[in-house]
């Protein structure tokens, strides 16, 4: 007599969950917006490392999109996702208040206002009369200008008339073309020495109704993955070795690549003992609303002045958008 075959016996097998579109949904936002409050908890943290520095230059259009995000999924209901939306809306927030709004002097209200225009001109920018009209708008008593390009500089009694004292850098052959960074100013200044190799900067000192102020125009290199973490680190040093030679107040404006919160921003803080002023709205780049830039054009002040306010110029033709600031003595 044969046996009878028994039916082999399987192991049991893996089915996804039986959730609806709106489940799954759901569930893809939530594995989304937890990396973002995740990786925001580190930059909170301060940890020194490039990958988080990176992602600390975009908290600010970090917290637009998520505090949009938040508002959609509260109206949908969707009740566990915009909850950690939330929480990573107040962490975003934390993060980029240093940097919107950073310690501040009092200024002293019967000092005189010394209004600077500040701007990276893009170094194929070469629209000399609407990078003019920008400067007309702002009303600048000094102008600092990054990436002047070669027509602009062949017609600077013209784009900076009414500037008739300037001191300009070496010129930085670029890929695709030579630029140099300028400081000009309605009132006399000094030329100073060159900055140490490997830095693209300006210095003067200008005569103000505030007293001499050394203005300085600097151009960082760009971050890591672009550049290497270093370079941003030593130039901030050499900036630094700048200023300790320096006597009076300092300045110093332009083109950062890094946001005033982030690393470069805190060793500015830390080892130039500087200020900056408020970073918002963004500056970088002008093809977004300044609400969704991140401010990587900044200015920098010791203890000794006080910003009186910033704001954005008109544009002009640049993928960045200028600066203007009000600065004085600080209050008694």
């Amino acid at each position: 007599m044969t046996n009878p075959v028994q039916p082999e016996r399987q192991g049991p097998r893996f089915r996804l969950p039986v959730w609806t579109r709106r489940q799954w949904l759901e569930a893809l936002l939530i594995l989304w917006l937890t990396p973002v409050a995740g990786v925001t908890l580190l930059v909170l943290a301060g940890v020194d490392n490039r990958a988080v520095d990176l992602l600390a230059q975009f908290t600010a259009p970090g917290l637009m999109a998520t505090v949009l995000l938040t508002v959609g999924l509260g109206l949908l209901r969707m009740k566990v996702p915009a909850g950690l939306g939330a929480f990573a809306s107040l962490l975003l927030f934390l993060a980029v208040w240093p940097q919107w709004f950073p310690k501040t002097s009092a200024p002293d209200p019967d000092a005189a206002i010394v209004r600077i225009y500040s701007a990276n001109l893009f170094y194929l920018n070469n629209d000399t009369a609407r990078i003019r009209r920008s400067i007309e708008a702002a009303d600048a008593d000094i102008v600092v200008l990054i990436e002047l390009a070669s027509d602009p500089a062949r017609d600077i009694d013209d784009l900076l008339a009414g500037y008739p004292h300037r001191a300009a850098s070496m010129r930085l052959d670029q890929t695709r073309g030579p630029s140099r960074s300028v400081v000009a100013s309605r009132w006399p200044l000094i030329a100073r020495d060159d900055p140490p190799d490997g830095l693209h900067a300006v210095t003067a000192t200008v005569r103000t109704p505030l007293g001499p102020v050394n203005v300085i125009g600097a151009h960082l290199t760009r971050p890591w993955p672009f550049q290497p973490s270093w370079g941003q680190i030593s130039q901030t040093m050499a900036l630094d070795a700048v200023v300790e030679g320096l006597e009076g107040p300092v300045v110093i404006a332009g083109d950062f690549n890094s946001v005033s919160s982030a690393r470069i921003g805190k060793q500015i803080r830390r080892d130039i003992g500087l200020r900056p002023a408020p970073g918002f709205p963004g500056t970088w780049p002008d093809s977004l609303p300044s609400v969704l830039g991140i401010t990587i054009d900044q200015v920098y002040a010791s203890s000794d002045l006080a910003f009186v306010s910033r704001r954005l110029g008109r544009a002009m033709g640049s993928d960045h958008r200028p600066v203007v600031t009000e600065i004085t003595r600080t209050a008694d």
